[in-house]
């Protein structure tokens, strides 16, 4: 294989490639990237043998072939070749690649492409597409309330699925840790209804959210129980899904909060952050007292000493005070798209709903803790 390629396009494409690797790997073949070159384009392959993802770049191709070769250090060496420069890669049939840039010349150790794990992800009976942007949102406005609790894997990702809406059938992603509940609907997109409920993993969701922001269009994505494929322009996510299930989470949804408070998400959430420096490492709590059209937060810590500040608010029920943890609420407050947050709540003892005031599509659940 022999071929020269724009060290831009490499770099990019050896960046969405290389965090997928593994950087302790007890089996050495996983611990490179698949490089072929053919038809005028070098194809970058890499597996943690979970996730797999597939790239290919423009390049000048003087001798079709493949190899493999160590992901991180070829990323590392890229990485430090000046902007503009031509890379030649040129790997012999002596176990070894030769990379040249300018003045710069480095040879690496290869492995035998045959050792490269297969990276197909089987047959995948749904498939439909999403915008871009819309599976943006469903990532973004959920995937802060994965759980990282290894114990409780089923809830390390993001549970989509269809289901029946209040309007009509609907898309949902949903993520909890038992401490907090995020959910997002958007209508059900063409070739959707009746996917299985997959649980898509943490690490997945991470790589998934790097391509969105740099590649954009529409996104085709082919599902089974098992495996689930995102395809973009010259790229390929796959990725095995969670094996269980995820909790009934209508049932924490609370239907009977009775007090709803409304305020300037902006304003809040800056007052939170302010009042938080005080509060003790562990916990971050913050209490909130509401009573008329006034909520006062306060924190308290031993070492620290006391915070207290006041904020206007819309709020005409009983007098109130709960407490949460500051991180959870400025979690939410940044989904927040809206000018102003709604809090629904019962008691200080219940879960609380907190919803945007101009997106109906997200709804979030807050457990109080004891301040």
């Amino acid at each position: 294989m022999k071929l020269t390629i724009e060290r831009a396009a490499l770099f990019r494409s050896l960046g969405h490639v290389q965090s997928i690797v593994e950087r302790r790997n007890t089996i050495p073949i996983l611990s490179n990237v698949m490089l072929e070159a053919t038809d005028g384009r070098l194809g970058l392959t890499a597996t943690d043998m979970d996730i797999a993802i597939v790239e290919s770049v423009p390049a000048v191709i003087d001798t079709a072939g493949s190899t493999t070769a160590p992901a991180h250090t070829l990323y590392d060496i890229v990485r430090k070749l000046p902007d503009g420069a031509q890379i030649e890669l040129d790997s012999s049939s002596d176990g070894q690649m030769a990379l040249r840039a300018g003045r710069s010349e480095f040879t690496l150790q290869t492995l035998p492409t045959e050792d490269f794990p297969q990276t197909d992800g089987g047959d995948l009976p749904h498939q439909f597409a999403l915008p871009a942007n819309d599976l943006r949102g469903l990532i973004d406005r959920t995937r802060f309330a994965i759980s990282t609790e290894e114990t409780r894997y089923y809830l390390n990702g993001i549970f989509m699925h269809t289901t029946a809406g209040d309007s009509g059938d609907v898309m949902r992603s949903v993520a909890t840790d038992g401490h907090r509940l995020a959910r997002v609907e958007m209508p059900v997109p063409d070739g959707a209804t009746g996917m299985p409920g997959v649980i898509v993993p943490r690490k997945t969701v991470g790589e998934l959210r790097k391509l969105i922001d740099e590649i954009g269009d529409d996104i085709d994505i082919a599902l089974s129980d098992t495996s689930v494929r995102f395809a973009f322009d010259n790229a390929v996510l796959t990725s095995k899904l969670i094996d269980g299930t995820f909790p009934d989470y209508e049932r924490v949804i609370p239907t009977g909060n009775d007090k709803s408070l409304n305020v300037d998400c902006r304003s809040f959430a800056d007052a939170v952050d302010r009042v938080a420096t005080i509060s003790t490492e562990k916990s971050r709590a913050v209490k909130m007292a509401a009573a008329g059209n006034n909520l006062v937060l306060t924190a308290s810590s031993p070492d620290s000493g006391t915070a207290r500040e006041e904020i206007e608010v819309d709020y005409d029920a009983d007098a109130i005070e709960i407490g949460f943890n500051a991180r959870y609420l400025l979690d939410i407050a940044q989904q927040i798209e809206g000018s102003e947050a709604e809090f629904v709540v019962a008691d200080a003892a219940s879960p609380t709903i907190v919803r945007d005031s101009e997106d109906d599509s997200a709804l979030y659940v807050l457990m109080p803790m004891r301040v």
